[in-house]
């Protein structure tokens, strides 16, 4: 994909000091375009309000030290894209948020059929309740035509993004560093997965560490590039209550899976639950939820999720003739109805840690596989 044009003049604009999203638009609303914002003396940038004499110094001082070149030949290099604001690519529902990232670095492709998502999140440390039940969400909305975001964090976040490629279905994973880092180490595998089905998303430089003050503004854009976020499980104080907060804030629906109530985990949901959001146990739930869109896509849902069902059935009645794949075989093949550890089927399937966990979830998604708490699975 080719960039935008003249995004090299846009990243050093917004790599300035002083310089995020807001005070990016303020400057290319009030100077009309980014070439004149670049040429603005100090005292033009201080006639802005909101921008200080301090504030207009340091603009001034720092818009040329970032190497835009350098950038966008190691974008090159790695496969990744850039685009601007002003660009018909960059996404409608995240352009609509009050403060967008100015420019999105993307590995992947977007398509006009991503404003069609929504957000799936929640706890790094999930349950396999939770897993169990974002695995399933989002593999039934995938199969429904949604575009899954979320990410790409352990826990709520991988299964997510697994349950829609179960399904042949788009994920979209907004990363909390730059895209020539891929956070964690382990879903090394998952971000190629989705890179081929989806897009990895980013509004950070290629090489930015996943440092704790990158979360909670990437958190706005999984929101932004959502029609409504969906929680399962949380604790009171985390990243996904960031994220259903952005989604209220930006009129998006919120929605969150109800938990055991003993569960520290269910804390998060159940107070969003008391709050307001939308409970949510199947995707008539999300049509319900999403009003006039939903209602449009409810037949569709219904006729998608009882295929899937139906699926599922003929799977668990038919499990040693189904034509499964090579990997989901492979998998199958090294459990019992013992619980086996994740990592002693990796051995035995002879399988990558992202194409084995995958299978695992298509096999769950079947009938045929449990999970069991401490990554063990066995046969059903």
């Amino acid at each position: 994909m080719r960039n935008s044009p003249d995004i090299d003049k846009w990243l050093q604009l917004i790599r300035a000091d002083g310089v995020g999203p807001v005070t990016f638009a303020k400057l290319l609303a009030h100077f009309g375009s980014v070439d004149r914002a670049l040429g603005a003396s100090q005292a033009q940038l201080t006639g802005i309000e909101g921008i200080g004499e301090q504030t207009a110094r340091r603009i001034t001082a720092t818009q040329d030290k970032f190497d835009a070149d350098a950038e966008l030949a190691l974008a090159e290099k790695l496969g990744v894209w850039l685009v601007h604001l002003q660009d018909d690519r960059y996404p409608t529902l995240l352009r609509r948020i009050p403060d967008p990232p100015p420019v999105l670095y993307i590995k992947g492709t977007l398509e006009t059929t991503d404003n069609l998502a929504v957000a799936v999140v929640g706890s790094r440390r999930c349950s396999t309740y939770g897993s169990e039940q974002a695995s399933r969400l989002a593999h039934m909305l995938a199969a429904t035509g949604f575009t899954i975001v979320s990410g790409m964090a352990r826990g709520i976040d991988t299964a997510a993004h697994h349950g829609a490629l179960s399904a042949d279905g788009r994920t979209i994973a907004v990363q909390g560093c730059g895209l020539a880092n891929v956070f964690p180490p382990e879903n090394e595998k998952l971000a190629q997965l989705i890179s081929k089905s989806g897009a990895l998303v980013s509004e950070l430089p290629l090489n930015y560490e996943p440092l704790s003050e990158n979360f909670p503004p990437r958190n706005r854009i999984i929101a932004g590039l959502s029609l409504g976020t969906i929680v399962i499980e949380a604790a009171p104080r985390s990243g996904a209550l960031i994220t259903a907060s952005a989604a209220l804030e930006y009129n998006r629906e919120v929605m969150a899976v109800p938990g055991k109530i003993d569960s520290p985990l269910s804390r998060g949901t159940h107070q969003l639950l008391k709050q307001g959001a939308r409970l949510v146990e199947s995707t008539q739930d999300v049509m319900e939820a999403l009003g006039y869109i939903g209602e449009q896509l409810k037949d569709h849902a219904a006729t998608a999720e009882a295929r899937v069902h139906q699926e599922i059935k003929s799977a668990a009645a038919a499990a040693g003739t189904l034509a499964l794949t090579i990997d989901e075989r492979r998998v199958l093949d090294s459990l019992d109805t013992e619980p086996v550890h994740l990592d002693d089927i990796i051995t035995a399937s002879q399988l990558s840690a992202g194409a084995a966990h995958s299978s695992l979830v298509c096999l769950q998604l079947k009938g045929l596989v449990k999970n069991l708490p401490g990554n063990f699975f066995r046969k059903r």
